[in-house]
This record gives C-alpha cells, structure tokens and sequence, in this order.
C-alpha cells in the first residue's frame, strides 16, 4: 500500500482533535472558497444536509459534533481512521454505518489538491450526503457487498463507488447538478463537472460504469448521472454482485485518458 505523507491526528479521551490555529485557518479558506464554488450547482439534498450539519466556518469541525446529526438522521458514525487504511477495513466499517476519516487536513502547499483523502474532503464533500437516507443505505449496501467480494471482485465494485459516491451527477428535465463528494470538495472538479464541455456525460447504467476505467489524479474524463437520488433505491434492487461478473466478462472500456507515464 503507497505510504501517506500525512499521519492522522488522535482524539481525546472525549473524542475530539487538539487542531491548531493554523488548521482552524486553512478549514476556513477551503470551506470559504468551496461554499462559494458549490452554489447553484449542488443538488438540493446535499445542500439540505449541509444546512443540517451547520459546520462552522471559522474552525475545525469535530467528529461528536457532526454525529449527533447523522445519528439522528440515518444511523451513520463517523470512525476516526489513520491516514491510509486496507480495503477490508474499509468495506466492514461501510457495512456496519461507519463512514471512515482520517483526522488529518492538507498543509497550505497542498490547498488546491491533495490525492489523499483528508479532513476536508470526507466532512464537507460526503457528510451531507451521508445524511440522505437513499444514499446512506447505498454506501452501507456497497460496503456490504465489498466485504464478500473476492480481491477481483472488488476492482469492479470500486468503479461504482467511484462513478457514484465520489464522481456522481443529477440530470432532470435539463438540469444539472453535483452530488458526488469528490466533486463538490474540489473547486476545479466542481466548474469541470458542472460546466465544462469537454467531459462525456452518461445515464448511469451499473454495468457500464464497472467496465470504465478511471484515473484519480485527474479531472474526469467521464462521468456518470442519474435522474434523482432516488435511483440508488433502484440499484439496490439489483443483483450487483451479477453486474459484476458481466462486467468481468465482457471486460474494459478503453479508457478516455491517456496511461500515466511511471
């Protein structure tokens, strides 16, 4: 597993992160920058669980603060996690409603992007989602199925987290608009997803999103939509584990990108 150059911080004995002045600062530009960037191009349920999760602008957010509101609403726990952790980690905290997050936020150097996943980008990126209940059950489904999955199985459930959770759009009656975590904590992937001509912009079908391959350090070439949120109620109707396998069947897309060089 690639080594994280950060190291998340430890909590309290009252659950909380000693987070320093200069930390209070940077969670201020990052949330300032991306509540301006987000504005008319969230979708109204992300906007309403924001509004839910009142997360401070001026300081650090903590944990216990942001779950008494997803308890409330859906069950789901945030759980304090090191920097980088394995994927069985990760789908049996999924599987029980335990959303994973590394208590670390990006230095200054990184303000505009970071490949890892911190502080910043799981709490203002997924938490509002978190408090929808069509997309909570979704995440808790997908975690579910990840922990049966064999190794091959879950390359192929990853993309549909990817395409989903992290890079997922709305289209309804002509309008657009951003749910994916991914998306709504990155100012540059915002207007790219949200405006740009240049990515292709596909109806969701589940097969086809586990067949496309997908580059994390860069704006997608590609995304995926549905035509409300409650469609994620329709995928887990499906037997996903079935999509999976004709999706390794009839395997890849060529990919939209060009190879990273090592």
């Amino acid at each position: 597993m690639k080594l994280s150059h950060y190291e998340s911080k430890p909590l309290n004995a009252l659950g909380k992160v000693a987070w320093s002045r200069e930390e209070d600062d940077i969670w201020q530009r990052l949330i300032s920058r991306q509540l301006s960037c987000i504005e008319g191009k969230a979708c109204h349920e992300y906007l309403e669980g924001l509004s839910m999760l009142n997360l401070s602008e001026d300081h650090v957010p903590q944990l216990t603060d942001i779950n008494k509101v997803l308890d409330k609403a859906t069950g789901w726990q945030l759980e304090p996690v090191p920097a980088l952790i394995d994927f069985d980690r990760f789908f049996a905290l999924l599987a029980s409603k335990r959303f994973p997050v590394a208590t670390f936020l990006r230095s200054v150097a990184d303000l505009d992007y970071l490949q890892e996943p911190d502080y910043f980008h799981e709490i203002f990126g997924h938490c509002a989602m978190l408090t929808h209940k069509a997309f909570a059950d979704f995440t808790q489904l997908y975690g579910q199925l990840g922990v049966k999955a064999t190794k091959a199985e879950r390359v192929y459930l990853a993309r549909l987290y990817w395409f989903t959770v992290e890079f997922g759009l709305i289209e309804s009656s002509g309008h657009r608009s951003l749910y994916g975590g991914g998306i709504l904590s990155s100012p540059a992937e915002t207007d790219y997803a949200y405006s740009s001509h240049v990515p292709l912009r596909k109806k969701l079908d589940v097969v086809d999103v586990m067949r496309t391959p997908y580059r994390i350090d860069i704006l997608q070439p590609v995304y995926f939509y549905l035509e409300s949120l409650d469609a994620l109620y329709e995928l887990q109707q499906l037997d996903l584990m079935a999509c999976v396998h004709r999706a390794m069947s009839l395997g890849l897309h060529p990919p939209c990108y060009r190879e990273k060089i090592a």
